[in-house]
């Protein structure tokens, strides 16, 4: 038994050596494989480190400079505002506005002369001729064909033609407006109006009528100038979005042809294009509570330049929503993450 132990003890004492290098050699292959693994880590953890101490090491970017709207617009006495006295429709200063002031002057106002006038002729003549005095047996003429038709067909022929301009100019009170029109939403509040450039991204703010003494030193006239006005471009389509958030209003501008019910729960739409820049005053036109001669409007047409610089003075984009840095960068594709 002694000489089986001893044999035993032999035997390991003779591989004890070959054992230890192979433990060592495993405890170093160990360590290497943990070194090359945490190699990349360290690395790639590297970078996000300095990045920060580079960031603040930069100096800060210098903010984007803010850019002043154009100077308020001054009103042209006579141009786009009733004066004292006036009976007649103010000057237009849309295609819709003259075809409309033209058909006014050269065609309803005669006919109306005309007929009145034939009208009265008709009567004193009638009255003279046939009167006891003059006439004391009375005819007992029933009727005349030749007269039949001419007093039924002649107004058929007046009617054709007053029919023609009309229509034409009902459509195109109602044309839709062009794709590239400038989209501004108007709500008609009690008692004041509010503006938003949906495509522009400028959100909605409100438009007050100015005191007395604040129109006074603006050198506008009082009832018809708010603070802030509805900015439009001169010479490019607009199209408006006409609603109310409580009760019916009205927009309306009589210079430039556009009157609009403003109705809540419901949107509607004028579209037209200003000829010239210049300030052109309304009011609301529908009877909408205590203070309903107390929401004026005014329009400032400016010539495009400046109106796109007035754009960029609210924060929006002269160019539309389609192109802001924010949609862009939304809609740029995600970069792939960096492997580890």
């Amino acid at each position: 038994m002694k000489m089986v132990k001893s044999l035993v003890l032999a035997g390991l004492l003779a591989f004890s050596p070959a054992l230890g290098m192979t433990q060592t050699a495993f405890a170093q292959d160990n360590a290497a494989s943990a070194e090359s693994a945490a190699a990349p880590v360290a690395e790639a953890a590297a970078p996000a480190a300095a990045a920060p101490a580079e960031s603040a090491a930069a100096p800060a970017a210098a903010p984007a400079e803010k850019v002043a709207p154009p100077p308020r617009m001054k009103p042209t006495e006579g141009i786009g505002m009733p004066m004292p006295g006036e009976i007649t429709i103010q000057k237009q200063f849309t295609d819709t506005g003259r075809q409309a002031l033209w058909m006014h002057d050269w065609l309803l106002l005669p006919i109306i002369t005309f007929t009145s006038i034939f009208v009265l002729v008709l009567l004193a003549w009638t009255m003279f001729r046939y009167r006891r005095a003059a006439n004391p047996v009375p005819s007992k003429t029933s009727h005349n064909t030749l007269i039949e038709i001419i007093w039924t067909v002649a107004p058929v022929l007046i009617l054709l033609v007053i029919a023609v301009p009309s229509i034409g100019l009902l459509a195109d009170q109602y044309k839709p407006a062009p794709k590239d029109a400038l989209t501004v939403k108007v709500t008609g509040y009690q008692w004041y109006w509010g503006y938003e450039y949906p495509d522009q991204g400028i959100p909605e703010f409100v438009s007050n009528m100015l005191t007395k003494e604040k129109a006074a030193e603006n050198g506008e006239p009082y009832l018809l100038a708010p603070d802030n006005r509805l900015v439009l471009p001169a010479g490019k389509p607009i199209k408006l979005i006409i609603t109310g958030a409580d009760v019916i209003h009205s927009f309306a501008v009589p210079s430039l042809w556009v009157k609009m019910d403003a109705v809540p729960g419901r949107l509607n739409e004028k579209s037209f294009t200003i000829d010239k820049p210049g300030v052109y005053y309304g009011q609301c036109s529908e009877l909408c509570g205590a203070r309903h001669g107390f929401m004026p409007i005014a329009i400032e047409a400016l010539p495009p330049a400046q109106f796109d610089q007035w754009v960029l003075s609210q924060g929006g984009n002269p160019k539309g929503k389609a192109e802001t840095p924010a949609t862009t960068a939304a809609a740029a594709p995600a970069s792939a993450p960096a492997k580890i």
